[in-house]
């Protein structure tokens, strides 16, 4: 059965693909000296994309060795260990290393500080499963999220947009199937670029389609106003789309965990002010 998080349907079968992206059946651990933990780094894939989005992978600090153990593994450990080994997340940029505290109204606060040092500790599928599933995956998704008001807009909006923005309405309040699908993807498929919608488009080709697909400038008031942050270097960081009467439309982020959201058009650009980034315009040629 559907439910709803932030303001979006999400189907029984992509909540279940949602346990298994944050609760992993085995995940990566990032340790200096694996020999201090008495464990040894084994040749293993690299962690797909929705692992690497969970635990934030981007934000490692150092050089690393990467330990894979599943929960099996992990439980069979000293507790001192395991403590040692949540703890060594933190200092290595991990994320995924929640505090009980946190989540102790959704999951046995017993078993939470049983874990580790009673502090923090890991997801895993047991865990997961000790708790209220859909209220652990809608907490951990809407955290620090915006509510799509997809359903607020008029329908004459949508009409009038649908001219220059011929993907946006079936886009909008959307999770992607993983991770990948970015905020460049998402206004270029609501300008009707086929499959972009699905795509981790980078800013270069992003910066290309802009060149091609628009003119700079724009109003705000207007659909199809293309907004791009970019950085000092002038490279794009992150873009929107308006759909008019004070509406717009972006994706956040890559993250699975990310939904293709509808904002007042203020409360978009609040949620995007970023010391260092600078707001352009460009208008989508008709």
């Amino acid at each position: 059965m559907a439910v709803q998080v932030l303001g979006v349907p999400v189907s029984a079968e992509l909540a279940a693909r949602w346990s298994d992206w944050l609760a992993p059946q085995s995940q990566p651990f990032y340790l200096r000296d694996p020999g201090e933990f008495g464990l040894s780094r084994r040749a293993s894939s690299p962690p797909g994309p929705e692992i690497r989005d969970t635990l934030q992978l981007y934000r490692l600090q150092g050089e690393l060795s990467c330990v894979w153990l599943n929960e099996e593994d992990f439980a069979c450990l000293p507790r001192f260990t395991r403590t040692a080994l949540v703890r060594a997340q933190l200092g290595a940029g991990r994320g995924g290393v929640p505090t009980v505290r946190a989540w102790a109204d959704l999951v046995d606060p017993v078993l939470l500080k049983a874990q580790a040092d009673g502090n923090r500790f890991v997801w895993w599928p047991s865990l997961l499963a000790s708790g209220d599933v859909q209220a652990i995956l809608t907490r951990f998704v809407s955290t620090r999220r915006l509510t799509s008001r997809h359903t607020e807009v008029p329908r004459s909006v949508w009409k009038d947009c649908a001219g220059v923005l011929p993907g946006a309405e079936e886009l909008a309040g959307t999770f992607p199937d993983g991770s990948g699908p970015n905020c460049f993807g998402t206004v270029m498929a609501a300008a009707g670029v086929a499959g972009a919608e699905d795509e981790w488009v980078q800013d270069e080709p992003f910066a290309a389609w802009l060149g091609g697909a628009t003119r700079p400038g724009g109003k705000d008031e207007l659909p199809g106003a293309v907004l791009v942050w970019r950085d000092q270097g002038g490279i794009p960081r992150h873009a929107a789309v308006t759909l008019g009467d004070g509406w717009a439309m972006e994706k956040p982020s890559q993250d699975w965990h990310s939904p293709r959201t509808v904002l007042g058009l203020t409360q978009l650009k609040a949620a995007n002010r970023v010391p260092g980034l600078r707001l352009a315009r460009h208008s989508l040629l008709r």
